[in-house]
């Protein structure tokens, strides 16, 4: 479910106002990390730690915002790239009297009223009463104008810009809102496990989110939902059964990428139409 809300924050970015994105990590860690230090130096309270983590997302999604967001292409996700390999250096060595390098630390976190996190049943229901508003949340937002103007963006920004939107202000507003929500779910990592490492932020952990928002069908929240557990399902059940089980995702991304286009729920979209126009067909038919 946490991977989930970190699949949506990078679907917003790259499926809805089609920027890809190598450095949604970052702001995943910023999320961990902020939330950690804050329950260990300021206060153990679980929902101000949260806040804490991702308001300290969603300023550095602003302030890198300013110099990512005129990009695109590959700038712009190479750019996001060295931003997060930059985070995951001051975290695991230039910061290391603070956040303890490789060896990570434990969260100080504290039973608040019923939110008590050591116990599973009360974990669960709380990370899954969050991917529900997550989930509410965005919907609203690509409903409404506002995401018709970033899918807009996406399409043909030049004539976005002709209409008289000023598109950078969009996109940057899109940008701290996808960090916002990838802080969100490294809060509920905080909360949920209790103990943070640099592998939290690491660069090379930005393919799983890029991998499950394909799979799932980018650019359609229902698409994120059904990429992230299905990547989080397979991940696990390959690495219980098969060494270097990579090897399998990748073929796997070939298959998305050569048959399934729009993904999961594309494919499944389509196949319906296509029931439904057959059952109508032949309804027709008997009537004629």
């Amino acid at each position: 479910m946490i991977f989930c809300i970190y699949v949506m924050s990078f679907d917003l970015l790259y499926g809805y106002m089609g920027r890809l994105s190598f450095g949604q990590m970052l702001y995943l860690g910023t999320g961990v990390y902020v939330s950690t230090l804050f329950s260990l130096h300021v206060s153990p309270n679980p929902i101000l730690s949260m806040l804490a983590g991702i308001a300290g997302g969603a300023i550095v999604a602003g302030i890198l915002g300013l110099i990512v967001v005129p990009l695109s292409e590959a700038p712009f996700a190479l750019t996001n790239l060295a931003f997060n390999q930059v985070g995951f250096f001051l975290i695991g060595s230039a910061f290391q009297r603070v956040t303890h390098g490789e060896d990570g630390i434990s969260s100080g976190v504290e039973p608040w009223g019923f939110l008590d996190f050591a116990n599973e049943y009360v974990a669960y229901g709380f990370v899954l009463a969050c991917l529900i508003l997550a989930f509410l949340v965005l919907k609203t937002l690509t409903r409404s104008p506002y995401g018709i103007l970033i899918r807009s963006i996406k399409e043909n920004e030049v004539r976005v810009k002709f209409l008289g939107y000023h598109t950078f202000f969009y996109k940057w507003l899109t940008f701290v809102i996808a960090g916002s929500f990838a802080a969100l779910a490294g809060t509920l990592y905080t909360l949920y496990i209790g103990f943070v490492s640099p592998v939290f932020i690491h660069p090379l952990n930005n393919v799983e989110v890029i991998f499950a928002a394909l799979i799932g069908g980018a650019g359609n929240l229902y698409g994120a939902l059904a990429g992230g557990v299905f990547y989080m399902v397979l991940r696990d059940s390959l690495s219980t059964h098969i060494p270097q089980w990579e090897w399998i995702l990748g073929i796997l991304l070939l298959i998305v990428v050569f048959y399934l286009r729009e993904g999961i729920t594309g494919f499944v979209r389509s196949l319906t139409r296509g029931i439904l126009r057959k059952m109508a067909q032949k309804k027709a038919m008997e009537e004629a």
